[in-house]
């Protein structure tokens, strides 16, 4: 369950779809904005991100900006807690199906990232190139659909949304 104090609710949720493009896959499940659904109040903002994704099972949590170099996760789903501002503003969660491509294409000075993979995870990094495609497309397909939400645990926007993709886990 989300601490009340940090998560704001009810959730809106943005969602994106994202075509492969030959060499980036991307994925048929959305890729998942969490708009303005974290307040960090005087609570120091990547500890509250940590706290939050580790509290309902996506654990493995690191702090950092973004890569500026479009790259993917083919053995693993990714959530950003944003804790510094920049395009998506921070109190933003993300939430990044393996497969899809992301990349910093800009940011302020102060961008952090808390960054983590659903608990068990072990991510690797694709950056579209000839060769890892194959591979890549069948990692894709063995990732099992996540048991929780990063920010509401069983019952989010992540468990709804991705099974009515007709993917049932």
């Amino acid at each position: 369950m989300a601490n009340e104090s940090h998560v704001v609710g009810p959730p809106q949720v943005a969602t994106y779809a994202f075509a492969d493009d030959g060499a980036i896959p991307n994925s048929s499940l959305p890729f998942l904005v969490y708009r303005r659904i974290l307040r960090f109040g005087a609570d120091d903002p990547p500890a509250v991100c940590e706290r939050l994704f580790e509290r309902n099972g996506w654990g493995s949590t690191w702090r950092n900006g973004i890569y500026p170099f479009s790259h993917y996760h083919s053995t693993a789903h990714e959530v950003l807690g944003i804790a510094a501002d920049l395009e998506v503003k921070m109190g933003d969660v993300v939430l990044i199906p393996a497969g899809v491509g992301h990349e910093k294409l800009g940011a302020s000075r102060d961008l952090l990232v808390v960054g983590g993979y659903e608990v068990g995870a072990s991510p690797d990094l694709c950056r579209g190139e000839r060769g890892e495609r194959p591979v890549a497309v069948e990692n894709i397909a063995r990732v099992a659909l996540p048991s929780t939400d990063p920010v509401y645990a069983a019952g989010g926007p992540l468990v709804e949304k991705w099974r009515a993709e007709g993917n049932p886990g």
